[in-house]
């Protein structure tokens, strides 16, 4: 997947599936790296905030550890 399809599917990932990939990818992955991490996060952080702490909450339980 090159860099325009990375960002596309981050901006059409749900919350849920940021955070899983978040949570489970391997260390040293090229999603949290350089400029592409920091709009992951930027945009984690937004669709975090549209959904509120309690879609936050069952999100991070469905997927768990």
């Amino acid at each position: 997947m090159n860099r325009l399809e990375m960002k596309e599917w981050i901006r059409n990932a749900t919350y849920e599936d940021l955070l899983r990939k978040w949570r489970f990818a391997p260390s040293g992955s090229i999603w949290f790296q350089g400029d592409m991490g920091k709009y992951y996060e930027k945009v984690m952080a937004k669709k975090r905030a549209e959904v509120g702490e309690e879609a936050h909450v069952k999100a991070s339980k469905n997927i768990g550890w």
